[in-house]
Parts: structure tokens; sequence; C-alpha cells
């Protein structure tokens, strides 16, 4: 992947009215690089979309795409943006191949630009059925593909995507996501979500937002290592289990217990220590030492759905360390 930053932004606010959706949001996206933008419902995620595409101007800060500033040389920096906001702007009363031209045209290419890009850009969307197809007679997923194709018709060099695969079928999803990656090689794609498993899916790297700021910027791997300053434990015991749960949660290095009884009588416990200690070795020691049987004791890495949560349940600490 080259080096060459096609996306820059320099600490953007947006305020609305007196409420701050966004603050001081910066970050870099190099040449083909795929970068999920990861954050719950309201925490700025559309707002920072707008901003990136010259939709909306920033009230402070700047952006810049392929080096070209969205605010002092807009129609330069959209000439090497594709979009797809969350409710793709599709003419439903025009047919695919229609549309796919018009959007050409509007984005300045020749009529043999167009014709010589049309047939590549349905294939890549997987369009071939339904090129004479009137959009407002496709299933939600293949409008969804038709909104990627006016998208990247144009051949640009950064590719926003605005909650891709929200309101389509799962299978849709999965194609969907795969359409993505293929791009990706060509594009620099920002792809915002709320759905955690879209960006450890498709992205290389993630950034995530929650009330406006930006808390974690890293691969999704790396956001797990530099958060296992809580380790999980899973044991699977079997002894009373009101004294084991007792046990547990009386250790002074141990910051949450949850457990599941099985079938046949064993117990599992989730166990988190507190500020990263290793306490494996002292919890089977407890085990065994208290006449217990330990079939089982596992450290378990955090998903990225564990780092979402704590990243965005306002931990000062973990915030201060990632911003």
């Amino acid at each position: 992947m080259s080096s060459e930053i096609m996306v820059q932004a320099n600490n953007i606010t947006k305020y609305y009215g007196e409420y701050p959706a966004i603050s001081n949001v910066s970050f870099t996206a190099n040449k083909g690089e795929i970068i999920g933008f990861l954050g719950p419902n309201g925490s700025g995620k559309t707002t920072t979309m707008r901003i990136l595409t010259g939709y909306m101007p920033a009230t402070t800060g700047d952006a810049t795409i392929a080096g070209f500033n969205v605010s002092n040389e807009s129609l330069e920096a959209k000439q090497h943006i594709g979009y797809l906001p969350e409710n793709a702007p599709l003419y439903t009363d025009m047919k695919v191949n229609e549309y796919l031209s018009f959007t050409g045209k509007i984005r300045g290419m020749t009529k043999n630009a167009i014709k010589s890009r049309l047939d590549e850009i349905i294939e890549i969307c997987r369009l071939q059925e339904y090129r004479n197809t009137i959009i407002g007679k496709l299933s939600k997923g293949f409008r969804q593909r038709v909104g990627i194709a006016q998208a990247i018709i144009h051949e640009p060099a950064v590719l926003i995507l605005d909650e891709p695969t929200i309101g389509i079928d799962p299978i849709q999803v999965v194609e969907t996501r795969s359409l993505i990656k293929e791009i990706g090689g060509n594009s620099t794609i920002i792809l915002s979500s709320h759905i955690l498993p879209e960006v450890s899916a498709i992205c290389e790297r993630v950034i995530i937002i929650n009330e406006g700021e930006i808390v974690a910027i890293d691969s999704p791997e790396n956001l797990s290592s530099r958060l296992e300053a809580t380790e999980r434990i899973r044991i699977e015991a079997l002894g009373k289990t009101t004294d084991m749960v007792s046990m547990f949660r009386n250790n002074p290095s141990v910051q949450d217990v949850n457990f599941e009884t099985l079938d046949d009588g064993k117990i599992i416990f989730d166990i988190i220590s507190k500020g990263g200690l290793e306490i494996r070795s002292e919890l089977a020691k407890s085990v065994i030492d208290n006449g217990w049987s330990l079939y089982n004791l596992q450290a378990i890495s955090l998903s990225l759905e564990d780092i979402f949560l704590k990243l965005t349940t306002n931990e000062d600490e973990i915030q201060g360390n990632n911003k």
C-alpha cells in the first residue's frame, strides 16, 4: 500500500447552534487503504462524511482530498470523490444504464469515457442482468449496488460510503462487503458504520468516534492488544457454585465475574481482572486448593465488540490514552 495521503482531516469541528456535533476530528487515510469509521448512532459519523465530501462546511478546521482543500478547492476535490450517502440518491424511474450514464455525464465524463466505463462498472457491481431494468423495480440490495456504481463510475481516488449495508438482507450484506473489498484495491475507502462485524470484515484500520470525538485509531488487532490492560479469563470447573462465585468475587484482583452452569454440572466462569493483572495461576491454585475440579483455564482476547463498548462508555483513562 502506498503511503501517499489521500484524505486528511485537520481538527474538524461542526456546531449545530450551540451543540458540537463533532469536535477536533483529525485523521489521515493513505492511498488504497480501507478505513472503518465506527461509532454509535448519533456519534458524528455522518457529519464527518458530509464535511469530507463538501456537502456541508466545517465550523472550524479543514480537510483535503487528494491534496485539494474541500472548502477552497471544492470542485477539484469533488472530482476525486465518490460518495454513497446512507440513502442513495437514485432516480427510480430511470433504467440502470440510463442512470449511470447520467451520473457520468454530470461528473464531466465524455460520451466515449462513459461508454467504455459503463460495461466495466456494471460487471464490477454485478448488474449485468439488470442494466435495462428500471431502478424502482430493483430490490434494496441491487439498488445499493447501483448506488455504489454511481459512486465509482468516474474512478475516484477516494470513496466515501455512509452505512452501505444498512437495511439489506444478510446475503446481500456479504455480497456488498465483498464488492467493497474488491474496489479497495483501486480507491481509498472510508466506510462509516455502527455495525461491529462490518469493520472487522472489511477494514484494515478503525477510527472509533463517540459523542463527536475520536477515541481510538488503529487496526482491530492492535486495538485489542492495547486494551488488554483488562484481561478476560475463562475457567471451566466443578464445585459448589456459590462458594466458587464468592471466592472469585472476593479476590481483590478481580473486576467482574459471570458464570453459566452446563448440563453436566460444570460451571463456565468469565472473569475480568483489574488493571491487566496476570492472575491465571492464582485463580487455578485457588480452585485446586479448595478441592474443586479444574477442567480448563484460558485467556480470552477482546473482540472488536468488547473494544467498542469499552471505548464508548466514557472510560476516561482509555480515552485519554487513545485520543
